[in-house]
């Protein structure tokens, strides 16, 4: 087994210094401890992840040298406290003394009084590129994308993980560079000839994997589905999603086909994770749909990138595909890729009764996503 190419080695040269630092104050951050966003200048912003800012934690990050306290949210979780945000992140003035149920309500929509009327006697404070910064630090960490804040000179930020902005694009742009570091062959219940090939990104994230079925041909176009990791529908077998159904079909139709590849992303909850994912569930459970339980939490509606999935495509070997797929994004984000997408397949499973609400959801959203004249 090949697929065009051979196994390679993960590159022996150390990774480059921004992910490093980034990768340090994500640590951090998942601990409950603070990190520092640089910009060059006279001053940082220190910053703790909100879901941790306890009053231990917020008595000691008051006690860092610097300016007042504040929170900085997206713009999305902003608009849904109803403020306006002026760029990709929003900040609010934290009062003393500082109240830890307070800035869980603000930050986190599945706290109690997490609702639109917990900004109520918050004032607005103009955002600064080290705030959105630091949320953006938050978001790469798997957690809520807010960030308790304060300005800092830089001795108080010594002691401290400290991340430049430029080191923040220089590891999202790391994510998209992929590693082949291992292979198998391991029969699958639905398609015994089956290879799975493994993808390190450069980042420090988890792999992504690549099931090949049978022996395609990068010649012609190779029937593909891209498919994002989904541990409560492909593994608990959950009925609020259509997941497992659409990972299982999709190998059984490409078996039955007699070759092809599902590109198996670890992208979670359309990208924000198994913890957000279940907070959204929660606010599904409350009436709001899948997407705009994403946005009230402060996330993009899809936080997913194809990037990872047009490399391993390019990679194999596989420069064209026929698209399993009723989500016009994915074609958009192949081709984007440099991938071809030769057709789109369509692909879908029945509904059922837990999840008939969330498919329509997503239904009316691929329909507002498709270019005119269909897919």
């Amino acid at each position: 087994m090949n697929h065009n190419r051979t196994d390679r080695p993960p590159s022996a040269a150390e990774p480059a210094r921004a992910v490093i630092a980034v990768g340090r104050a994500v640590g951090d951050l998942r601990r409950g401890g603070a990190a520092a966003i640089c910009d060059g200048g006279a001053e940082a912003t220190a910053a703790l992840a909100a879901e941790f800012a306890d009053a231990d934690r917020l008595a000691r990050f008051a006690g860092l040298a610097g300016g007042a306290v504040r929170l900085a949210v997206t713009a999305r979780r902003a608009r849904a406290l109803g403020r306006a945000a002026a760029g990709p992140a929003a900040v609010l003035e934290l009062p003393a003394p500082l109240d830890p149920a307070a800035i869980r309500a603000l930050a986190d929509p599945t706290a109690p009084g997490g609702a639109r009327g917990a900004a109520r006697g918050f004032r607005s404070a103009v955002a600064h590129a080290r705030d959105a910064g630091a949320v953006a630090l938050a978001r790469r960490a798997g957690l809520l994308p807010a960030a308790v804040v304060k300005t800092v000179a830089p001795e108080a930020a010594r002691g401290l993980a400290q991340v430049a902005l430029a080191d923040l694009a220089e590891d999202r742009a790391a994510a998209g560079a992929l590693a082949r570091v291992g292979s198998a062959r391991v029969p699958l219940a639905g398609a015994e000839r089956a290879d799975i090939v493994a993808f390190r990104p450069g980042d420090g994230g988890p792999e992504h994997l690549a099931i090949v079925v049978g022996a395609p041909d990068g010649a012609e176009p190779v029937l593909a589905r891209i498919h994002s990791q989904c541990f409560t529908g492909d593994l608990a077998e959950s009925l609020r999603c259509d997941c497992g159904g659409q990972l299982r079909g999709a190998i059984r139709r490409i078996a039955e086909a007699g070759a092809g590849v599902v590109l198996y992303l670890a992208q979670e909850g359309r990208g924000i994770g198994i913890v957000n994912k279940l907070r959204a569930y929660e606010l599904q459970d409350r009436g709001r749909d899948t997407f705009d339980a994403n946005e009230t939490l402060g996330f993009e509606a899809d936080e997913r990138d194809y990037r990872a999935a047009a490399e391993m495509l390019r990679q194999l070997g596989f420069p064209r595909v026929r698209l399993m797929t009723d989500n016009p994004e994915k074609v958009a984000g192949l081709r984007r890729g440099g991938v071809e997408v030769a057709e789109r397949v369509p692909h879908r499973v029945p509904a059922n009764r837990h999840n008939a609400r969330y498919l329509a959801a997503k239904a009316a959203r691929a329909a507002r996503a498709a270019p005119p004249g269909g897919g």
